[in-house]
């Protein structure tokens, strides 16, 4: 009998030190949440006192009126740039390239019908019927695309200017009567 109430206990003793063994690990869980509140607030104010000297370091005024003086002397230097650019282009630039170009300038210009002092023809009259192009067979008239060839600007279309009047007009009002069609 005394063996009996003796291992009841030591079984009561037992669970009581399971139950002190368990709220001692919750204490020290407690404690190392605790710590480490403690340690994120010290890191938190570390971090706002260097932000604050940051914000004192950093003048904005002064980096505003820095950056608009970098990009006026950016676009100056862009201008710069531009100027000696064109000033090289037009000093490597030859006769040739100004030929050039003037004949693409012609050809676009004959092509719409202005000729090269910038004259634009005249719109025609209601009685321009005489003054039509020959009417091929099938009813249509045979109009190129490329103008007069890139040719002399004062060249003729072969002959038909029929009543003698400009040949790049004639030449528009055999596309036009074409588009109406």
């Amino acid at each position: 009998k005394i063996m009996a109430k003796d291992l009841v206990r030591t079984r009561q003793y037992i669970t009581k030190f399971i139950e002190m063994r368990s709220h001692l690990q919750g204490c020290a869980l407690k404690l190392q949440t605790v710590k480490s509140h403690a340690a994120m607030a010290e890191a938190m104010a570390n971090t706002a006192k260097a932000m604050k000297k940051m914000n004192k370091a950093v003048d904005v005024p002064a980096i505003t009126k820095m950056m608009a003086e970098f990009e006026k002397e950016n676009m100056k230097s862009e201008m710069m740039q531009e100027i000696m650019g064109d000033a090289i282009d037009d000093a490597m630039e030859g006769e040739e390239n100004e030929e050039e170009e003037e004949k693409i300038v012609n050809q676009v210009l004959d092509e719409i019908g202005i000729n090269f002092q910038g004259e634009v023809p005249s719109a025609p009259a209601l009685g321009l019927a005489s003054e039509m192009p020959a009417v091929a067979e099938g009813g249509k008239v045979a109009v190129g695309l490329g103008g007069d060839g890139g040719d002399d600007n004062n060249a003729t279309n072969n002959g038909n200017s029929g009543g003698g009047g400009d040949d790049r007009l004639t030449d528009l009002e055999a596309r036009l009567n074409n588009l109406k069609r």
